[in-house]
């Protein structure tokens, strides 16, 4: 199969073209040929135009390489290397919705040939690869794995707006149906990512090495969030604290602030559903998701406080946000937790004016119903949070925060701490920070 690859005989094939199956499929195309595909047809036409939503891999790559981006299924047909990288999100109710990738397991497996080898990046709880996908995929081929075709998964790593750590940078977990597949898996891998890659013995290992991974980084926010909570009653600045602490050589240096996105605030509820499955009720994971949800609610009842200590009236107060996607120097909205606090500042009667500058207007309207506001254009507001650790924030001065307030008020909270909270004090501003 390799060499095939290599002499473009077959194709890869990429399903699911986001966060990281943009990267992926531009990755592997200087290598290979590869069929980009995604449902998406409006998605699809972006990237035949060279623009890139995602600003994962940048316009000039997607423009110029040589992905056959497509939403026609029967493409996949001719492909013999297919990696499934759909998300896995939560419900309403926080259950894993594993309908996107029983989704793509059946377009795929309708397109399958003989011989394939698929593996799956999606994030999922130990065991859903080979009791859920498989069995799909089987079904809509009318083939037999380990027979006809060949299964493994590879956790995705990428890190959105991070441009140190990148997909040839990371190491790659690759797990195999057989040692065979383990090992054709980790060839193809190996031809993109030059960190190298780490082979697990099984598919479950490598599914849960995922879940773990982010469920670890979610338990450590929680705590500093805690924290965070606590100092406030005692008056101690966190970050104060956490830098006195980060003397010693082996502390976590970790920050207290909002948990939003498609990993961290939602792979540790699959976890916790599977294990719930098996009878096992997660105690430390959960108590870290119920105190990460709840900091969007903290932060505004804190605002609410300051407001009514110095007598601003509460009801029509006016809020300026600087960031609503859930990270810095990101274009994505999806599951961000600033909408947490716009939604009870609300509930309040506040009035809010959200401003982003790499947050798309359309899908903030679709997700949320909120139109954006020019930073510029804005004055006389009652408070200004700062939300998002944007690369055009961290540049402002306390003097253009402070025009955008009205004359007499001052209230400014930074929850990603951009700020020097003993200059705002001095310059007269009442300052608040997790």
């Amino acid at each position: 199969m390799l060499n095939a690859i290599r002499q473009r005989q077959t194709s890869i094939a990429v399903v699911g073209l986001g966060y990281v199956g943009l990267p992926l499929a531009v990755a592997f195309s200087q290598v290979a040929q590869v069929i980009g595909f995604d449902v998406n047809e409006s998605k699809i036409a972006l990237y035949k135009g060279g623009f890139d939503p995602t600003n994962e891999v940048g316009d000039e790559q997607v423009l110029n390489c040589s992905v056959q981006f497509t939403s026609n299924p029967s493409d996949l047909v001719s492909a013999s290397f297919v990696i499934i990288a759909v998300p896995t999100p939560v419900d309403n109710d926080r259950m894993p919705d594993l309908k996107p990738i029983e989704g793509a397991s059946r377009l795929v497996g309708r397109n399958l040939r003989r011989g394939a080898i698929v593996v799956y990046e999606s994030t999922v709880f130990p065991g859903v690869t080979e009791d859920v996908c498989i069995p799909i995929l089987e079904r809509e081929s009318e083939l037999k794995c380990g027979t006809d075709f060949k299964v493994g998964y590879s956790p995705e790593r990428i890190n959105p707006g991070d441009k140190t750590y990148r997909l040839d940078t990371i190491t790659k977990i690759v797990s195999g149906f057989d040692q065979e597949s383990l090992e054709q898996i980790a060839t193809v891998y190996g031809l993109v990512v030059k960190a190298g890659v780490y082979r697990v013995k099984s598919i479950k290992v490598a599914e849960a090495a995922k879940v773990v991974e982010n469920a670890q980084r979610d338990i450590n926010i929680a705590f500093v969030n805690e924290l965070s909570m606590i100092f406030n009653k005692m008056e101690i600045d966190t970050l104060e604290v956490l830098q006195a602490a980060g003397t010693k050589w082996n502390f976590l240096n970790f920050r207290p602030g909002l948990v939003g996105g498609h990993c961290i605030g939602v792979d540790p509820y699959y976890l916790t559903y599977r294990a719930e499955q098996l009878g096992y009720h997660p105690e430390v994971i959960l108590a870290g998701r119920r105190i990460n949800d709840t900091m969007g609610r903290y932060i505004a009842a804190n605002l609410i406080k300051l407001f009514i200590k110095q007598g601003c009236p509460v009801k029509d107060a006016k809020v300026l946000i600087l960031g609503l996607t859930f990270k810095e120097d990101v274009p994505d909205v999806r599951n961000t937790k600033v909408i947490d606090i716009v939604r009870e500042l609300e509930d309040f009667g506040v009035k809010v004016i959200a401003c982003d500058p790499h947050a798309r207007q359309s899908e903030v309207i679709e997700q949320y119903g909120i139109e954006l506001s020019d930073l510029d254009h804005v004055s006389g507001v009652d408070a200004v949070i700062v939300a998002v650790g944007h690369c055009e924030y961290k540049t402002l001065s306390l003097d253009q925060i402070r025009s955008k307030l009205a004359e007499n008020s001052k209230i400014i909270v930074d929850i990603k701490g951009l700020f020097d909270k003993t200059e705002a004090e001095k310059a007269g501003l009442t300052y608040w920070r997790l």
